[in-house]
């Protein structure tokens, strides 16, 4: 598995169990941590997609719009 792909599989994880969560009445405790603790699971998500070493080979106007 790719390394700047682990936050994003992890984060979609995480809202699943909320969801769930949520849809199954469980703890209220449960759900209010992993609502408060979400913000910084996507901030880190975004930080290492963002910062992932990922050479791009074409260019904004060789492929501005994929379904050419």
């Amino acid at each position: 598995m790719k390394n700047y792909l682990f936050p994003v599989y992890l984060v979609t994880a995480v809202l699943i169990v909320y969801v769930t969560a949520i849809q199954v009445n469980l703890a209220t405790s449960l759900i209010l941590f992993v609502f408060s603790f979400s913000p910084v699971l996507v901030l880190w998500m975004v930080y290492r997609v963002l910062t992932a070493d990922v050479e791009v080979t074409s260019t904004f106007e060789e492929k501005w719009y994929e379904d050419q």
